[in-house]
């Protein structure tokens, strides 16, 4: 006993000492190897096969070590049964010649140390099973039992999984019992020896966690891991027999499995093999043993990551149940939610300390499945989210999930699956939804609020009733108004904020997709809804989403005017979208710049001149007015003001609803307007856009009730005049050029429509004053472009030249 404990303790020393010479006890390992395979070869060619047995055990004796790590062993082994090969296929052509020895398995026996014994034990045993030497069955018995000699958890592990490998194609996989299966053997015998050969290989496993010093303890997990394989392999032979139906699977695979797997106790092992289990074997047996396997997770160590498998198994189910785009893999009387459901509520309560993200991991998994495979019945998703809820409620009342935590991925996770499998119409349909949103911080539900908005406009998908965009803006309200857990101030919620204006931009657009295509009443009421939803939202969000609801409604006045034979208070509803839109844009005028809100109102003035309605021009009047208006408040900002001026002169242009009395008060006001600018450019340009007022322009004849052109002759020529002394006040001489040119261009525009009092000499003049003072321009890169618009006139010039009309004109080349 003595001498067997210093061994031992020799061994643990040797053991430690071996970490850093690894390498080196490899290679003497496999030299040795290499010369006993060597020498096992020459003595086998010289047809010695006792000789070749004596060399093969001593090539195996190096398995015997205890001094190597798993990684090494294993290439040790690798070479060591590349080895053994050779010895097999001598022996298996000398059965096939006739020549075999039948003695040699009792023979082997003999052998000294037990590792090689059984080594050449299941080498021969497999010769002679191929060969019919031997019953399988009692062979196939023999060497699964006598394995249990070797106790050394990494020693035996590698030997019962050469015995695996060796009876891989050995194994009987017939259901019938008759005289030949008595010593081939049946399904029956494949499964008590796989059954056992797991149990035992298990068992080494796991008992390789407790060898050793506790503060190697995270080496030997690592150890672990790393031949989890090894057992798992015994699983992949299970599910390759053909003759593992269903019911066998239920009754004898499967619960014995489950036995080893729960008595264990270790969380490496069940983790592992729990995994294994749901990766192997084929779906259908899954779904017709679901509560035994999930009452066998309850009973796993409460220190195993139930999550992970459970999350594993309905995935896999889900896929299942969802293959080739079809609903129907699922048997009726399998109710798979229901199951799941009511498992997962056990696993949850019996885990008292289970971390709230692993719950909501779970929630997450079975919320995927009822989505995907009961994609009709709302109420399974329903009564998930309403669980996730009550969970939170119970751990923490009234509080929300800390930001950046793992709950808080969880569930954000969590709220992205209905977005991914629906559309915004059916998650609208999930009460629960917006109670399990009610619990993440404000970064969190911005992350889901953005994501379900980008989902809306990535599907294109259209919300056609108020009642959907009332839910949908229930949901959005963190993007919509100020929120009181947000981290940024108030000051920083403005158009200087890249952030702030991405998201803005992004509800603006979702205006876009609120559309009732068939009912303008209910598109009304959107308008309306969106209006005292987003009225509440600040100056600075108003400056988004605003403009979208102005504009929506002015469609909607088109809308009306199409269908005005079916509706006659259509006039009425026009009026009252124009009030809105006129209410609406008052408000955006208290933002500092005022370029928006002129805009809008002009579009106004256009929408309610081409809608015609009985009281369009009072309604284009006061938007037109309100618009110059805030022209008038641009005062200071010179640029601002010509841009805007330029606006509201083609904005009246294109107006055809005005009487004379307001159209000849408006395009006088416009005049006076240009005149007024600062900038004598500025002035020459607008009043040159002015001259179309008084020609092109339309007005209403109050007599006929049909807009008619103005075609004022005198105040055109007045512009054109005023333009003209203007020019030759400029100093500037390059912007005098310029200036003339479009003089020249705006008085041969006239002289085309027949204008009196513009002529042929009137143009030479021009033509002759623009030449003379090009000529007086330097010819640098910016004065280039000024003499490539002008040589682009008088090459027009040149071509109309040969038309009667322009009979007479000069230009010099």
């Amino acid at each position: 006993m003595s001498m067997q404990k210093a061994v031992d303790n020799s061994r643990s020393s040797n053991a430690g000492l071996s970490m850093d010479n690894q390498e080196k006890l490899l290679a003497d390992a496999l030299q040795n190897v290499r010369q006993h395979a060597f020498a096992m070869k020459r003595v086998l060619d010289q047809q010695s096969v006792m000789e070749g047995l004596k060399h093969a055990a001593n090539m195996l004796g190096e398995l015997r070590t205890s001094l190597l790590s798993p990684k090494n062993y294993y290439e040790l082994h690798v070479v060591v049964v590349e080895e053994l090969h050779h010895l097999e296929l001598y022996l298996t052509d000398e059965f096939e010649h006739g020549r075999g020895s039948h003695d040699l398995y009792e023979v082997v026996q003999y052998a000294g140390n037990i590792v090689p014994r059984l080594y050449l034990l299941i080498t021969i045993g497999h010769v002679y099973i191929r060969a019919n030497e031997l019953p399988r069955r009692e062979v196939l018995r023999d060497l699964v039992e006598m394995c249990r000699g070797v106790q050394h958890p990494l020693r035996g592990l590698f030997l019962r999984n050469y015995l695996l490998q060796c009876v891989k194609s050995l194994l009987p996989d017939t259901e019938e019992e008759n005289q030949e299966a008595t010593k081939t053997g049946t399904i029956l015998d494949s499964l008590d020896f796989i059954l056992l050969n797991f149990s035992e290989m298990n068992k080494l496993w796991v008992r390789m966690q407790y060898q050793g010093h506790t503060r190697d303890l995270q080496r030997r997990e690592q150890e672990r891991r790393e031949l989890r394989i090894l057992v798992g392999t015994n699983l992949v032979r299970l599910s390759e027999l053909e003759c593992v139906n269903v019911e066998r699977y239920k009754t004898i695979v499967l619960p014995k499995i489950m036995e080893q797997v729960v008595s264990c106790r270790d969380s490496i092992a069940q983790e592992y093999l729990m995994e294994c289990i749901i990766q192997v074997f084929p779906d259908e047996y899954h779904l017709n043993t679901l509560n035994e396997f999930l009452k066998a997770c309850r009973e796993l160590s409460a220190s195993v990551n139930i999550r992970n498998i459970l999350i594993s198994l309905i995935d896999r189910l889900t896929a299942y149940s969802t293959r080739d785009g079809s609903q129907q893999n699922i048997p009726e009387n399998i109710q798979l939610f229901d199951i799941f459901s009511e498992q997962i509520a056990e696993v949850v309560k019996s885990r008292i300390n289970m971390p709230p993200e692993d719950i909501v991991a779970l929630q997450s998994a079975l919320l995927n499945l009822s989505l995907k495979c009961y994609r009709d019945q709302f109420e399974y998703g329903n009564k998930v989210l309403e669980n996730t809820r009550k969970i939170f409620d119970n751990i923490a009342l009234d509080t929300q999930v800390q930001t950046g935590t793992p709950a808080a991925k969880e569930l954000v996770k969590m709220l992205k699956i209905p977005i991914d499998c629906y559309d915004i119409l059916d998650v609208l349909k999930l009460n629960h939804y917006k109670l399990v949103l009610q619990l993440l911080s404000y970064r969190e539900r911005h992350t889901v609020c953005m994501y379900i908005i980008n989902s809306i406009l990535d599907k294109e998908t259209i919300i056609p009733t108020a009642e959907q965009v009332t839910q949908l803006f229930e949901l959005l309200l963190t993007l919509i108004i100020d929120q009181t857990d947000s981290p940024l101030e108030t000051s920083r919620q403005t158009i200087t904020n890249e952030d702030f204006v991405e998201e803005q931009n992004l509800v603006a657009r979702l205006y876009n997709n609120f559309q009732a295509p068939n009912d303008p009443d209910q598109q009304y009421h959107i308008i309306k809804i969106c209006q005292d939803t987003f009225k509440n939202g600040g100056l600075e969000r108003m400056r988004f989403t605003y403009p979208p609801i102005i504009m929506q409604a002015y469609a909607l006045t088109f809308r009306y005017k199409n269908i005005r034979e079916q509706d006659e208070k259509w006039e009425k509803k026009c009026q009252k979208l124009f009030q809105l839109c006129n209410q609406l844009i008052n408000t955006l005028t208290k933002l500092e710049t005022n370029d928006l809100p002129l805009r809008l109102y002009l579009q106004g003035a256009l929408a309610a001149s081409e809608i015609g309605s009985e009281n369009a021009e009072t309604i284009a009047y006061e938007f037109f007015s309100q618009a110059y208006t805030l022209y008038e408040e641009q005062a200071g900002d010179t640029r601002a003001q010509s841009a805007s001026l330029t606006l509201l002169i083609g904005t009246l242009e294109k107006v055809t609803c005005f009487a004379e009395e307001n159209h000849s008060t408006l395009r006088q006001s416009l005049t006076q307007a240009a005149t007024r600018l600062v900038k004598r450019p500025d002035q020459v340009r607008t009043l040159l856009l002015c001259t179309h007022l008084f020609w092109s322009a339309q007005r209403l004849n109050e007599s006929t009730q049909k807009s008619e052109q103005v075609h004022d002759n005198e105040k055109v020529l007045a512009c054109l005049k005023k333009a003209t002394k203007l020019t030759t006040q400029i100093m500037d001489q390059s912007v005098q050029v310029q200036l003339y040119n479009e003089l020249l261009n705006t008085y041969i525009y006239f002289f085309n429509q027949n204008l009196p009092d513009i002529d042929i000499t009137l143009l030479n003049s021009l033509i002759e004053k623009l030449q003379n003072e090009m000529s007086k321009i330097s010819s640098n890169e910016n004065d280039e472009f000024i003499r490539n618009q002008i040589q682009k006139t008088f090459d027009y010039l040149r071509q109309q030249s040969q038309l009667e009309k322009f009979q007479g004109l000069q230009i010099n080349n």
